[in-house]
């Protein structure tokens, strides 16, 4: 192949792959593996925000790269069909780390997938996906993990995979979050996983007033069997520092945020509203009625980074 723009031979092939990923050159998606191994040596954990479009992205991406922080992009299977489908959210994510100069590693990641949502994204060029099989009887889950965990390493993606159902809305039971079986993380650990969501009493959402907080007892229990293998932490809003830092401490190498993200989009968008700003001059403009939304998840992802320890680690 001939040199093409100053690349060398080996970049331009990097370059005309990535085109048939789904990316347009620039800095591409990479498999959350290789930063979640660091964040587990590195004693840190890298977050990872769901995005639900456009506003949502570019803010999460910039303050990555403002920070220098490697980062996750969640995408549930409901964000992901609100945005016209996987498809959208690959290109737009694509694009966006070409033309915004994003070079710190981003991962796209499939946040509670279904079994068929899973291979909808390892074939629209996510670069990792979350198997979601805790509602499965411990056999079942064992065995689809098994087969996915082949699709997506076929393919270089990465893959999560859950014990013990994390309660909350976002699996539509208002619960205390139950607590995984230190057995069977092992089991569906040496399935050859490369991150594991286990319930420790966290929720989706608010927490309650009565939560009894995360238990910290499950997830050493846990850590003693899976040795190096990054633990993910779901349900990050509102879990004080202190748990999140201890948390950290016992293995935990990837926190999801959402909900907190929301809350502060809308509390921003209802203050300029309510403030009568989208009525003084071009404030209807939707570039100006979301701009404190958007600048308000800068705020909270910043602030979260700081928490977790991935400012600088890219």
């Amino acid at each position: 192949m001939p040199q093409l723009s100053g690349r060398t031979e080996a970049e331009e092939s990097c370059r005309i792959e990535g085109r048939l990923r789904g990316g347009t050159g620039g800095t591409m998606l990479v498999s959350a593996k290789e930063m979640l191994d660091k964040a587990k040596a590195g004693h840190y954990a890298v977050g990872q925000f769901n995005i639900n479009n456009l506003e949502w992205t570019k803010a999460i991406l910039q303050t990555a790269q403002e920070l220098n922080s490697p980062v996750i992009l969640g995408v549930s299977e409901g964000a992901g069909k609100y945005m016209a489908g996987y498809k959208t959210v690959v290109g737009m994510v694509n694009g966006m780390l070409e033309e915004l100069n994003i070079t710190v590693p981003v991962a796209l990641h499939l946040d509670h997938g279904g079994y068929d949502a899973c291979y909808k994204c390892i074939e629209a060029g996510f670069s990792s996906i979350m198997f979601d099989g805790s509602h499965y009887p411990i056999e079942e889950n064992v065995a689809k993990t098994k087969e996915l965990v082949a699709a997506a390493h076929a393919k270089g993606l990465s893959i999560e995979a859950e014990v013990g159902a994390i309660g909350g809305e976002e699996d539509g039971v208002i619960g205390m979050g139950e607590c995984a079986d230190p057995k069977e993380c092992k089991m569906v650990a040496d399935l050859g996983v490369d991150f594991l969501a286990a319930g420790i009493g966290n929720i989706h959402g608010k927490y309650p007033a009565n939560w009894k907080g995360l238990s910290f007892e499950t997830l050493d229990a846990i850590q003693q069997l899976t040795g190096d293998l990054p633990l993910v932490l779901h349900g990050g809003t509102g879990i004080p520092a202190d748990m999140i830092k201890k948390a950290i401490s016992l293995g935990v190498s990837k926190i999801n945020v959402n909900t907190e993200c929301q809350l502060a989009f809308a509390a921003a968008t209802r203050k300029y509203i309510e403030e009568g700003k989208d009525q003084e001059g071009k404030g209807y403009d939707p570039r100006k009625l979301l701009a404190p939304g958007t600048q308000a998840i800068k705020d909270t992802v910043k602030e979260k980074m700081e928490m977790f320890g991935s400012v600088g680690k890219a």
